[in-house]
């Protein structure tokens, strides 16, 4: 059992540092008494430790490091006996007398460190000595971390340039070839650990998995995947190697294109296991400079499709190109080079050999490579389109013939591949005009297609971008039909109410943002708008129609006073064309219901063609608004709100003749006396009274009903404070009086002849009476509200002119 295993494990470490751990205080005491051949025992028998076949990698690297420790020591005694007089050749060939292989070759590697050090012989000799002394041992594990020890203690004893180990007889040539030896065998060493190690160690499992591969039981697979885990740490000592020759100074372009990279390649790709493979691309990227990847470009990328179908290129391929897109963008002066590689067209051509090369890649590592193909091409080559639209096309070509993505990475993916046009031109007129673009979006189900429209909407807020033709409005709508309409019913039901109001009301700020200042094409775009969200829903109509209403308001006012073209053209866009565009548009909102946003946008289309002197359009939209009152708002509040937004819009407007004003007015003044409420009913009416005074219209100066409309008011007041006395312990409308007085004095003022001083002052009687009536309960709401207007009355007087003397008799 893995239990039984692991314990066993334990034990078995756990042996060998004891054992490792005794011969080593041995050693040290040999050390501390200058005694050579006791030292050179003791270190051999602590060494044997290293011999076991036991340990996992994981547990022999503890066994390893605790023996690497005692190395060191032991080397610096060593350096200490040669300044002694000890003849390091002497030593050399001394330690090559130990009994045992392994512990041979350590001490060899550890003396062979400062044979070289010393200088008395040429570093490229003791090197290739030592490399091919360490042939010795082929067992995977032990191999790999004796070769890593060589690697470890030679690494600064380099014939570099610069270095002082550089001379006539070595070169950088030499230790080029040494990395790359240690390095070839190491890959040897690795690929045969990774493929034999487990079943070599395990009997067990190697009964288990028989003839046919490694199907054994669940148990024994979670037990191989642990170890192949494990087999991590011998990959990444392969790779040190290759960190020790990107520190090689001597290295230039020619010599990394000629040599190193392709004994590099050569020994990645012969290596069949997965995650050496990975491990060694992913290193050769990393470490080696961005220059020398550009320059060699062929070479590297011709490696991709030879490596095991299971290693995850995508990752290593994308790394890649991020590593050259910030080599563009590190200077101006680089990107000739790109060109003159042609580096998008050797990249674009990779990434479709992987893809024919591993039929089973998933769709996630398909869109992973475009993506970071299309990066790299708008940081490289910003200006060509053309080259992003390709990028766009070969993906949406390995996407064809396929269901919409359900996969929530892929889907993730292509919102960050879509994304980065936006990121990078900040401007979405740009990316509308990849023709592949919008083809993506058919591949994202309905929520992803939601987040890539906001995506975009917020792309067009944040830089304020301009959409000025009905084309490229249509193209926009396409985009972001997962806001406008439900791509999926289903998926609708399942939607927070607060994300629909705030997706709608994006699309309510991005309707106001498209603008031409062409009549002609601003119509266009209006009509493109309003064809894409009357098909939107019931839901949606309230959130997108009102910025339609407006922006077409806007059209209106540009053209107002242009009745006809003056060039007679019958196609020119005219107010009242878009009038009637705009009636038909408002009524959709009067189906859904929306009957109170659908009379308040009629009253604003009423107004606006009040402006053009429409006087019949005008009046069409209100008898549209008259309608929906009677018929669809039966809610006392929204009366109270829609008569007074009738009252208001009636009062401003100027281009009804006598008749038409007639009968508009006299409906206000009916719906006004009908209101649930007495004190509703009562504000409504002598609301109605500057229905009948406009102070910029002549014409419409009746005093004489302007007078009727406040007794009237009056009277509905009167009965409300009759109603609240009845109902004892209720407030009285005391309230309502004084409001009525302060009507009363704003005509008066005017210089309305029908309201008299005696008028006046017979109403501030009234609310006296009132408040001091023992039926009245007490309001100081009220009673602060009369105060103030007695005391404005007094300021007039005070202040005087032709509005004090008017005040003058008024006793207050």
């Amino acid at each position: 059992m893995i239990a039984d295993g692991v314990e066993d494990e334990e034990k078995w470490l756990a042996a060998g540092i004891a054992g490792l751990q005794q011969n080593a205080f041995y050693m040290h005491r040999a050390l501390d008494s200058n005694n050579l051949r006791d030292a050179l025992k003791y270190s051999a028998q602590m060494l044997s430790e290293l011999r076991t076949s036991r340990l996992s990698p994981h547990k022999y690297y503890e066994l390893y490091m605790r023996a690497f420790d005692e190395l060191r020591k032991l080397e610096m005694f060593f350096k200490e006996e040669t300044r002694r007089g000890c003849s390091i050749v002497d030593l050399y060939e001394l330690v090559q007398h130990a009994g045992n292989i392994l512990p041979r070759l350590y001490l060899l590697c550890t003396v062979g460190s400062v044979y070289i050090k010393s200088k008395e012989a040429p570093a490229k000799d003791v090197l290739k000595d030592l490399v091919e002394m360490c042939r010795g041992i082929q067992h995977p594990v032990r191999g790999l971390f004796l070769r890593s020890y060589l690697a470890q203690v030679s690494r600064d004893k380099l014939p570099d340039i610069g270095s002082e180990y550089e001379g006539d007889a070595d070169t950088v040539v030499d230790a080029v070839e040494f990395v790359l030896q240690n390095f070839t065998e190491m890959n040897k060493l690795c690929y045969s650990a990774c493929q034999s190690f487990i079943l070599l160690a395990d009997p067990e499992l190697r009964l288990a998995v028989g003839l046919s591969g490694l199907q054994g039981p669940a148990r024994e697979k979670e037990k191989r995947e642990k170890e192949r885990s494990e087999l991590r740490d011998l990959v990444i000592s392969v790779g040190k190697n290759l960190h020790v020759l990107s520190q090689i100074e001597g290295i230039d372009l020619d010599m990394y294109k000629e040599t190193v990279l392709p004994r590099v390649l050569e020994q990645v790709v012969n290596c069949k296991d997965e995650i050496a493979q990975y491990y060694l691309m992913d290193c050769i990227i990393q470490v080696f400079p961005d220059e020398y990847h550009l320059q060699t470009l062929d070479v590297l990328l011709g490696a991709f499709p030879q490596l095991q179908p299971t290693v995850d290129i995508k990752t290593v391929l994308s790394r890649l190109m991020e590593r050259l897109s910030n080599y563009a963008a590190s200077s101006a002066d680089v990107l000739p080079e790109f060109l003159q590689v042609e580096a998008f067209s050797k990249l674009n051509n990779a990434i479709g050999k992987v893809i024919e090369a591993q039929p089973d890649m998933p769709i996630l590592g398909v869109i992973t490579l475009y993506s970071s193909l299309l990066t790299f091409t708008l940081h490289v080559h910003p200006d060509r389109l053309d080259y992003a639209d390709q990028v766009l096309g070969a993906c949406v070509k390995k996407l064809s013939g396929k269901e919409k993505l359900e996969d929530k990475k892929a889907t993730k993916q292509i919102v960050a591949l879509l994304s980065a046009p936006l990121d990078k031109y900040n401007d979405i007129v740009t990316a509308l005009k990849l023709s592949n673009y919008p083809r993506f979006m058919e591949y994202l189900d309905s929520e992803t297609n939601k987040v890539m429209a906001t995506v975009i909407i917020q792309s067009i807020m944040k830089n304020k971008t301009r959409i000025s033709t009905a084309d490229r409005v249509e193209a926009l709508f396409e985009l972001i039909k997962g806001l406008i309409k439900d791509l999926d019913d289903a998926f609708h039901d399942e939607v927070d109410e607060d994300d629909f109001k705030e997706e709608q009301n994006s699309v309510a700020r991005l309707i106001q943002l498209l603008h031409s200042d062409d009549p002609e094409e601003m119509f266009k775009i209006i009509c493109t708008v309003r064809k894409h969200i009357l098909g939107g829903g019931p839901k949606r109509l309230p959130f997108t129609v009102p910025p339609l209403i407006f922006s077409s308001l806007k059209l209106v006012r540009q053209l107002q006073g242009q009745e006809e073209n003056p060039f007679g053209e019958e196609e020119s866009i005219t107010p009242k064309k878009i009038f009637q565009v705009l009636n038909q548009t408002v009524e959709t909102l009067s189906n859904i219901p929306a009957p109170e946003l659908a009379l308040q946008l009629f009253l604003q289309c009423a107004e606006a063609a009040n402006d053009c002197d429409l006087e019949p359009v005008a009046y069409e939209f209100f008898t549209q608004a008259y309608i929906l009152y009677e018929e669809e708002i039966s809610d006392s509040r929204a009366q109270v709100t829609a008569i007074h937004l009738i009252i208001g819009t009636l009062q401003r407007m100027h281009v009804f003749g006598v008749e038409n004003r007639d009968t508009l007015t006299h409906k206000a003044t009916g719906y006004s006396a009908k209101l649930l409420k007495k004190p509703d009913q009562c504000r409504a009416v002598y609301a109605c009274s500057h229905l009948f005074w406009v102070d910029d219209q002549d014409n419409v100066k009746d005093g004489e009903r302007v007078l009727l409309c406040l007794k009237r008011a009056l009277r509905i007041a009167n009965a409300a404070q009759q109603m609240s006395n009845a109902a004892r312990g209720s407030a009285g409308s005391v309230t309502l009086f004084v409001e009525i007085l302060n009507k009363y004095l704003y005509f008066f003022e005017k210089g309305n002849p029908q309201i008299t001083v005696a008028a006046i002052q017979s109403l501030i009687e009234l609310i006296t009476t009132e408040m001091h009536s023992d039926s009245s309960t007490p309001d100081p709401a009220a009673d602060a509200f009369f105060a103030s207007t007695l005391r404005y009355m007094e300021f007039q007087k005070q202040k005087g002119g032709a509005i004090g003397e008017k005040y003058e008799p008024i006793k207050v």
